[in-house]
């Protein structure tokens, strides 16, 4: 594409926390040649993992960046066709820094790359990107003192077999329905469920064929629409629980045995249960938007719970503070300790089999004791002035008995029969609402007040 290397554009893909456009308009191998290069160069790096997802350019963009960091001194190891959180286990597993070309959960036009150092550290505006960035835009410097190899290693068997290690599944077979969506879930689930066998669970699979032009439907777990298929195939086989995994397969969503979708939230108090079960008294990590009875739950078992902003650098950053043993965000995120702090949707999705295993009840049945409050779910408007409208729901709900607020992430308003955060989005003028309540009518009639203040100020 013409001037690929443009500021302008350099600065376009380059988000806070990883790189994402659309290729090859933005996104094409000479910026990710120039992306390698600058990596190696910035972070000082002398040897980097490199994985990819199943989009047409992903290849040629690994490939381009791995001569980009050969170029600049490093030694490239490609494991190939990964996981997002396949790619975490490399660079923990091999002590090497990492490096995923993938964009997530969003369409086929699209790719980005999520960077990383050893051990899974994430890489952000804050902790080197900017910096990549900026060496990219200036151009390439002197090569390093001596070029780089490039070879293979298949990490994919020893990446099921460490996730079985963390949640063994054992008790009565299950009967799972995974959708993957096309994405790389068809790649790891499997391995891992292989390694299981057909006592433990029979899969029925949904769309494990490897496309990223992704010809059923969205790999976006979190839109529902998304989920339908799922849901209606779980209940057609009479299945124990669907999965639904994005596209770079980082997130897990759950569908119940009544085809109805679980909340990210619920799923991060049950993990959160199962974690300080194996680690009393451990801290656990939440974000604003994950509903309350999270913390709540936390604190029965004897935990300790640490609220964050929305944003995997804010969670990993937060664990490692605290040394938190899990953390779980309302985008159906998971974080474990004994991950290295990474995200990883395959675990999150064993925790709950191997928790609905061990029990002979279905899964709503299981479920219902971390539903404390309804949820709206997130709710996104459009508005011109994300600041405008923030300050005047801030303005009409301050002062109010009971209620208090903070701009932690956007605005929370919080009281003790509900609660609400308005947060804006960093790349479309967006507002995102999300609003729970002691019992349905509240819920609704607090998500309905806010949202009227918020469609009527457009």
């Amino acid at each position: 594409m013409a001037d690929t290397l443009s500021a302008d554009n350099v600065h376009a893909v380059f988000k806070a926390y990883d790189v994402r456009g659309i290729a090859p308009d933005q996104i094409d191998e000479t910026l990710a040649r120039a992306t390698g290069r600058a990596y190696v160069q910035v972070l000082g790096v002398d040897s980097v993992v490199v994985g990819h997802d199943m989009r047409p350019s992903s290849p040629g963009l690994a490939g381009a960046f791995a001569e980009g960091a050969t170029e600049a001194g490093a030694d490239v190891v490609m494991i190939g066709l990964a996981s997002t959180d396949q790619l975490y286990f490399a660079s923990g597993f091999l002590g090497q820094a990492g490096v995923m070309f993938t964009a997530s959960h969003n369409p086929a036009q699209y790719n980005g790359i999520k960077m990383c150092r050893a051990h899974a550290v994430p890489v952000g505006t804050d902790s080197g990107l900017a910096e990549i960035r900026d060496l990219v835009v200036a151009g390439p410097e002197a090569g390093g003192a001596r070029t780089g190899s490039i070879s293979s290693h298949d990490v994919l068997e020893a990446y099921a077999a460490h996730l079985l290690t963390l949640a063994p599944v054992a008790g009565r077979r299950l009967k799972v329905v995974v959708d993957a969506g096309s994405g790389m879930a068809g790649h790891t689930a499997p391995a891992v469920f292989g390694r299981l066998g057909d006592e433990a669970v029979e899969v029925v699979p949904m769309y494990f064929d490897l496309d990223g032009t992704f010809p059923h439907h969205d790999a976006n777990p979190i839109d529902p629409e998304t989920l339908v298929d799922l849901q209606a195939r779980v209940l057609a086989e009479g299945a124990d629980v669907g999965l639904a995994f994005d596209g770079d397969a980082d997130r897990c969503f759950l569908v119940d045995e009544r085809g109805v979708a679980v909340s990210p939230s619920t799923l991060t108090a049950l993990i959160a249960a199962r974690e300080l079960a194996k680690h009393p008294g451990s801290t656990v990590i939440h974000n604003l938007i994950t509903s309350r009875a999270v913390p709540q739950l936390v604190e029965e078992l004897g935990g300790h719970p640490v609220r964050t902003r929305v944003g995997h650098s804010y969670i990993k950053a937060t664990m490692a503070e605290t040394d938190a043993v899990f953390g779980g965000e309302h985008s159906g995120h998971f974080y474990f300790r004994d991950f290295w702090r990474a995200d990883s949707g395959m675990l999150a999705a064993l925790h709950a089999l191997a928790a609905l295993a061990e029990t002979d009840v279905p899964l709503s049945e299981l479920l219902a004791q971390y539903e404390r409050y309804p949820l709206s779910g997130e709710i996104n408007s459009t508005v011109a002035d994300q600041g405008e409208v923030i300050a005047a729901i801030e303005a009409a709900y301050a002062g109010r008995d009971g209620v208090s607020t903070d701009r932690l992430d956007g605005l929370s308003v919080l009281h003790a029969d509900w609660a609400f955060n308005v947060r804006g989005s960093n790349t479309e003028p967006l507002l995102r609402l999300n609003a729970e309540g002691k019992d349905l009518p509240t819920m609704t009639t607090v998500r309905d007040e806010v949202l009227s203040m918020i469609r009527g100020a457009r």
